[in-house]
């Protein structure tokens, strides 16, 4: 009779090897992300780029030929999201602009009148919660100091 071996619980689990886990599963969504907007990633720039497991991370990547061009990807809990690097100097920089983005998206949402659908208007909400939080995050002095 063979004896099973129990999986680890969350608890149990390194949680070094956890983090290890959340930045790759979510540095392929943003591959995937990309890819899915017709974008293909070469590569990432992984000194700029950062992350805050399980919230977010946002990744400095850059296309393909022929069409070089570079991209900060946000990915994490929260909506995928992208945009080109002229935008945003730092990942800080572009975490603010994410965070002033999304807040337009829900504000013309609501405006359109695209809310009284409920599916927009929970994406709208979530849009704005999430917007609240970066803007917190890239706004805290304590998580950037490290990098100055």
């Amino acid at each position: 009779m063979s004896e099973s071996v129990a999986e680890p619980t969350i608890e149990q689990q390194d949680p070094e090897q956890l983090r290890r886990e959340w930045v790759k599963t979510h540095f392929q969504k943003a591959n995937q992300f990309l890819a899915e907007k017709g974008i293909i990633p070469s590569k990432v720039i992984a000194d700029e780029s950062r992350y805050l497991a399980p919230y977010f991370a946002i990744w400095k990547m850059e296309s393909k030929q022929p069409t070089k061009q570079t991209f900060w990807v946000m990915s994490g809990d929260l909506p995928s999201d992208y945009v080109d690097v002229k935008a945003a100097v730092t990942a800080r920089d572009a975490i603010r602009h994410f965070s002033m983005m999304w807040q337009l998206k829900a504000e013309n949402l609501h405006k359109s009148g695209a809310t009284k659908d409920e599916t927009q208007l929970k994406f709208a909400n979530l849009l704005v919660s999430r917007a609240e939080s970066l803007f917190q995050m890239q706004n805290d002095e304590k998580l950037w100091a490290e990098l100055a």
